[in-house]
């Protein structure tokens, strides 16, 4: 992972960065059959939009990333709603495999790593989790919808090119969202040995408001990027010029999560068959916005 989200980056992240719908919290507990006695891992954590709903279904999350002061403002987050089994660490991905070796083999329910994987190997990331997942346990990677200036409707495509002349660069990168983005991700928990690996999606429509567009746009730019707190009125202003008229803007949410389960041992009694606790693909419904 980089470092780049600090500042005040982190403090637009966690204003601004919606947090998972329920209906993703169930597959995660549903897929890896998440009780009262498991620990999870958060990579990359951010300021605590997964971890911190995720710690009511799981005895202890530990939350994982590289910047202070995400992790400054996941852990008020936590305190303010009363969540006290997180416990929040400075870290990376390639500090997975230290903290295997403080860990110990197969302690984890599962690791999941919320719009984070982009800036991850996330090869190296699968193959040095294996080890750390319980036996029907697993990996899930999560993205929380399309960025907002790459979306097929008209506001989007305005926001862009918008963003495109202040920048002065093409905004291209889907931020692990885009489709071969989900296909590499599933390969590359197949060859760490991950099995039943799919795709689930939740969708749901959500309106925003200009200020929390603009101050979603703001908590994406890295933090050398971001304009002096002077200059930041003028971008806001810009920004609200490209959408005349405009109140809110609707978008459809695409949570995807692409899942895979750490084996079970092989046995005599269920050599032939699929392993304990093996669950058929189920569709999810959708969020209410």
């Amino acid at each position: 992972m980089t470092v780049g989200f600090s500042g005040d980056v982190a403090e637009y992240y966690a204003k601004y960065r919606r947090g998972y719908p329920e209906q993703a919290l169930d597959a995660l507990q549903e897929t890896f059959a998440l009780t009262r006695d498991d620990l999870v891992l958060d990579l990359g954590c951010g300021t605590g939009q997964l971890a911190v709903p995720l710690a009511a279904r799981v005895r202890a999350v530990l939350g994982l990333d590289p910047e202070p002061d995400m992790l400054r403002l996941a852990r008020a987050t936590a305190a303010e709603q009363d969540v006290h089994n997180v416990s929040w660490l400075l870290g990376a991905d390639t500090d997975v495999p230290a903290l295997g070796t403080a860990l110990g083999p197969r302690v984890l329910g599962a690791a999941v790593i919320g719009q984070a994987v982009h800036w991850m190997r996330h090869e190296e990331l699968f193959r040095a989790l294996s080890p750390l997942i319980r036996p029907g346990g697993g990996v899930a990677v999560l993205a929380n919808g399309t960025p907002l200036w790459l979306q097929d409707t008209d506001w989007s495509r305005s926001l862009r090119d918008c963003l495109e002349a202040y920048f002065r660069q093409p905004l291209r990168a889907t931020c692990g969202t885009g489709d071969q983005d989900r296909l590499d991700y599933a390969r590359g928990l197949r060859d760490a040995g991950f099995t039943g690996v799919r795709e689930l999606a939740v969708e749901y429509e959500d309106r925003l408001g200009v200020e929390q567009l603009v101050g979603t746009v703001f908590s994406a730019i890295p933090a050398e990027d971001l304009p002096a707190p002077p200059d930041r009125p003028a971008l806001a202003a810009r920004i609200r010029a490209a959408l005349p008229d405009v109140h809110h803007v609707t978008e459809t949410v695409r949570v995807s999560l692409v899942l895979g389960r750490a084996p079970h041992p092989v046995s005599p009694d269920n050599a032939a068959g699929a392993p304990p606790g093996e669950r058929p693909a189920r569709t999810f419904p959708a969020a209410q916005a």
